[in-house]
C-alpha cells in the first residue's frame, strides 16, 4: 500500500525537477514570493496536489494533510501510528476500487445498449455477413491465397475505429504491419482473420463479448461494452 500512495509523491518531484540544468534566473521579481525558497515549496505543493488529484484524492482535509506533510519532512512522531496509516490507505483504496468498478459498469451497460442498436442496424446492410457467434464482417477484397487456421502466426496491416469514427490504433500509421499468433488476440479477430485468405482485406465489427468486454485496455480511448471496427487486410502466413 506505501508504494501506492508514494507514487505520487515521487511523480511530483519527478516533473518538478526534470525541468532541466540551464539557470532560470531569478523569478522572485515575477511573482508574489519573496525567495526561491518560497517559490519551490508552492511549486512542490502544486505538483503534488495535482498528481494525487489524478489518483482519485478527492475529498481532503487540507488541516490534517499539511500536519502529515510537515510531521513526515520534519521526521517527526505522526499522530498515526504506521499500522493506522496503512490501514487507513488500504480502506481508501478499497473504496476508490468500488467506485470505479460502479463507474465501470454504468458506462458499460450504456455502450452495451448503443452498440446492440448499432450491431442490429448494421447486419440489415447488404454487404454485411453475420456469423454464429454474432461477429459481422464486410468482404472489401477477396484474395486467392491461403486462408490461416487457428494456430497460424500471421501479417496483417490494420486500422481499428469506435463507431463514432474514432481511431484507436493503425499499424498504416505506424507503417509497420502487425505480426502475432491468430490464438492469441481477442476473439473476434481470432474468428475473422480464418475467414480470410492471403491478399483479402475484410471489415470487422467486433461486439464487445468477441473483443474486450467489459475490461478494455488501461490507457486506451476504448470504454467497456464498445462495438470495435477493424480494417484488416491479410499480407501473409509466416508459419
Amino acid at each position: 500500500m506505501k508504494t501506492v500512495y508514494l507514487l505520487p509523491a515521487a511523480i511530483a518531484l519527478t516533473l518538478f525537477f526534470s525541468t532541466g540544468c540551464e539557470d532560470p534566473g531569478d523569478l522572485t521579481a515575477e511573482t508574489s514570493y519573496q525567495s526561491t525558497a518560497d517559490s519551490v515549496s508552492y511549486g512542490l505543493g502544486f505538483f503534488y496536489g495535482r498528481s494525487i488529484a489524478g489518483e482519485g484524492v478527492d475529498d481532503i482535509n487540507y488541516q490534517n494533510f499539511l500536519a502529515g506533510l510537515m510531521d513526515g519532512h520534519l521526521q517527526e512522531d505522526p499522530d498515526l501510528s504506521e499500522e493506522q496509516i496503512d490501514r487507513a490507505l488500504q480502506n481508501f483504496q478499497y473504496a476508490l476500487q468500488q467506485r470505479r468498478e460502479a463507474e465501470r459498469e454504468d458506462l458499460a451497460a450504456i455502450n452495451i445498449e448503443a452498440s446492440r442498436a448499432f450491431l442490429e442496424e448494421n447486419a440489415q446492410r447488404d454487404d454485411v455477413h453475420v456469423t454464429e457467434s454474432g461477429l459481422q464482417y464486410r468482404i472489401i477484397e477477396e484474395g486467392d491465397g491461403e486462408r490461416p487456421s487457428v494456430d497460424s502466426h500471421v501479417r496483417v496491416h490494420y486500422r481499428g475505429t469506435l463507431i463514432d469514427g474514432t481511431e484507436f490504433d493503425s499499424s498504416y500509421q505506424r507503417e509497420d504491419p502487425a505480426e502475432f499468433p491468430l490464438d492469441q488476440v481477442i476473439e473476434g479477430w481470432t474468428e475473422g482473420v480464418q475467414l480470410m485468405s492471403v491478399g483479402s482485406k475484410y471489415e470487422f465489427f467486433i461486439p464487445s463479448e468477441l473483443g474486450y468486454g467489459n475490461t478494455p485496455p488501461p490507457g486506451s480511448p476504448i470504454e467497456p461494452g464498445v462495438v470495435l471496427i477493424f480494417e484488416v487486410e491479410l499480407l501473409d502466413i509466416l508459419d
